[in-house]
């Protein structure tokens, strides 16, 4: 069977007592981020030096990426752990002199000096450098970054290094690359945003690992990981790739979910994440208006935290009804990581199951409530499903802001003039009611597209 997506071989070394054993790993996808960043190397190694920035959450497979990208050539791998900055070098010194095969100074302490000792090496011979968990310098030394910017204006076009930066705090690194005020704006030749698995990329590692796998557990992994590399590799590594098999491999003692929702917003928040985990909680549980919202929270203004939530942190979204105008004050929120989203609804709401080890009971929640809530991501699915095909100017959905009554699940508008396709999303086709969806497309049609041919549509699990 052959699919969109890219498969390869990706072999990795891990040095274990001094013996180097190679693991074999599947690669899927990113054709155009790994083309993009063999490009980008290319022109480094034979014209000047660049540097790319790659960004996207936690697992979702940025240090897979670019290491699959400069295998085979010269690279130093730098992983900016929180120490002490003096410590740090000291454990990059040998790093640096076994990659390059060269002599590097132990007495250099400062990584301003270890930057400028490579830029200088890279005037002469080519190679990559990747520094990992970039952002962390905020926490050891932030003159780290101007230092960066200075070394790296005097030497970029006289030098050949490929320097690559990646870090899992998403707001740190838009702060550090795109805000005006910081000294690295607008050095990064490129910035590689990482998004999760396609719908095509998805079908196909479910084919290869259970080819008879059905439409419920395909949806069950993309409402569970949200195409999240990390997440689906973890589910294939297990053999657990139906419905149930996926609940009790992350609902069970020691699993790898449990802690992970807090683990990856802890550090964007900051001490101040409990009133930031209130909203997200309130949001999951399908309270998605501004004024339910701080009343959920006991009237609490909560303007400033929604406004980092979209723009800094990047996991909520403003919702519309499709076309309505952009200062619109009917907005819905909603937030845009499944993973998340899912964490919320069962890990984070049944905390206190988890506190005393009754994952047979939390198990038995999720599956009582697993058609409701999967029936709610079988539309997102589709909303994806119609943005993949690249038919659409405009995907969202509708809703009469007067009564809130008159709800259509999907409306997408066709690039083809007037054209557009309704969709009532069910689980079962059978509870499916032409007549219902007909009232509203009338509706709609007098309200917003009275010139629209409407194509009306039943989308179900047997529809993906």
């Amino acid at each position: 069977m052959y699919y969109r997506f890219l498969l390869i071989s990706f072999v990795t070394s891990v040095t274990v007592t001094g013996v180097t054993k190679f693991m074999t790993m599947r690669f899927y996808d990113r054709t155009n981020e790994l083309a993009e960043l063999q490009r980008i190397k290319n022109l480094s190694f034979n014209d000047h030096s660049r540097l790319t920035v790659v960004t996207g959450r936690r697992r979702i497979g940025k240090t897979s990426l670019i290491m699959r990208s400069i295998e085979d050539s010269p690279t130093v791998y730098l992983f900016v752990g929180r120490k002490n900055e003096a410590t740090l070098c000291a454990e990059f010194i040998p790093a640096i002199a076994q990659s390059l095969e060269t002599f590097v100074p132990n007495e250099i302490r400062t990584f301003r000096s270890l930057f400028q000792y490579l830029m200088e090496l890279s005037v002469s011979r080519a190679f990559n450098l990747v520094i990992d968990e970039f952002q962390e310098f905020y926490n050891i030394n932030e003159s780290v970054y101007s230092d960066m910017q200075n070394l790296w204006d005097q030497y970029r076009k006289k030098s050949r290094m490929n320097l690559i930066v990646s870090g899992s705090i998403y707001s740190l690194m838009q702060k550090i690359f795109q805000n005006s005020k910081e000294p690295l704006f607008g050095r990064a030749d490129n910035i590689i945003k990482l998004s999760a698995f396609s719908l095509t990329t998805l079908k196909g590692i479910i084919h290869d690992h259970r080819p008879d796998y059905s439409n419920d557990d395909l949806l069950a992994l993309y409402a569970f990981t949200g195409g999240v590399p990390k997440y689906v590799e973890l589910f294939c590594d297990n053999g657990a790739l139906s419905v149930d098999e996926m609940i009790n491999f992350m609902i069970r003692e020691n699993s790898p979910f449990t802690d992970e929702g807090k683990n990856l917003l802890v550090e964007e928040f900051g001490k101040n994440y409990a009133t930031y985990f209130s909203i997200l909680s309130a949001i999951s549980g399908g309270i998605n208006t501004q004024p339910e919202i701080e009343a959920a929270l006991g009237n609490k203004s909560i303007g400033g935290q929604i406004k980092r939530l979209i723009e800094d942190y990047n996991i909520i979204v403003r919702k519309r009804p499709i076309l309505a105008k952009e200062g619109s004050q009917t907005v819905r929120y909603e937030i845009q990581d499944n993973f998340i989203r899912f964490w919320f609804n069962y890990f984070d709401r049944h905390r206190s199951l988890i506190e005393i080890k009754n994952f047979v009971g939390l198990q038995a929640i999720i599956k009582a409530d697993y058609p409701t809530y999967s029936g709610k991501m079988l539309e997102e699915y589709f909303k994806q499903k119609f943005a993949e095909s690249f038919q659409y100017r405009a995907i969202g959905s509708w809703w009469d802001t007067r009564n809130g009554q008159d709800e259509i699940d999907i409306v997408a508008l066709k690039l083809e003039k007037k054209q557009a396709v309704v969709a009532e999303v069910k689980r079962q086709k059978k509870n499916f009611k032409p007549e219902l969806l007909a009232a509203k497309v009338e509706h709609l049609k007098r309200k917003l597209l009275p010139k629209y041919q409407i194509e009306m549509v039943c989308l179900s699990l047997d529809s993906m």
